[in-house]
């Protein structure tokens, strides 16, 4: 996926850009930050980790989806892993967009991501990257907890470090702090 993302910028003609990855994104972003930082001036890795092992739980989920994908019980899983249930409850308009989402997602391609995280482990490479990075992390996040962003930034010589309050969707929950910690970030 890193690749594809350099791919694009050669496509576009644009040599160094701002990155923002969240969830797989961010580890889509660090890979950059590792193999391609001279196409980065900085980096942002929101609800993110290094490493979601281990690879069984992968492997299974991976199984359920090729075998009969309910995709209304995925998406209200995924559902209530994103948001908090107090977003979920005062919000369900947001909700239902990525309800929707979730239901027009082809299995094979959630199994695809499922096994991309699966197979990503940056723990020891992330320490190589050397330019400005922010981790946004949440406080509650249940799908890349708060102390994956913690050891991320304690890896990172240039990071800080910012939390909310939030679930895994950071930039739907507090989209107005979000944007302002990003603002601010690349100023």
């Amino acid at each position: 996926m890193g690749r594809d993302v350099v791919e694009l910028l050669d496509a576009l003609h644009l040599g160094r850009v701002h990155f923002l990855g969240l969830s797989l994104g961010g580890f889509v972003g660090q890979w950059l930050g590792i193999y391609a930082p001279q196409r980065l001036e900085k980096l942002i890795l929101a609800n993110t980790s290094s490493y979601l092992g281990p690879s069984p739980q992968w492997d299974a989920r991976i199984r359920q989806l090729q075998s009969s994908p309910d995709m209304v019980a995925v998406a209200q899983g995924f559902l209530e892993s994103w948001f908090s249930v107090e977003f979920i409850k005062t919000q369900p308009e947001t909700v239902e967009i990525f309800r929707a989402m979730l239901l027009t997602t082809p299995p094979h391609g959630l199994a695809g991501s499922f096994a991309a995280v699966r197979d990503t482990d940056l723990r020891r490479t992330a320490p190589l990257i050397n330019l400005p990075v922010l981790i946004i992390a949440g406080q509650y996040d249940t799908v890349t907890a708060l102390s994956h962003s913690e050891a991320l930034a304690a890896l990172l010589p240039q990071a800080q470090l910012k939390v909310f309050p939030v679930v895994h969707l950071s930039n739907i929950e507090r989209p107005s702090e979000f944007m302002q910690w990003v603002r601010e970030f690349l100023r």
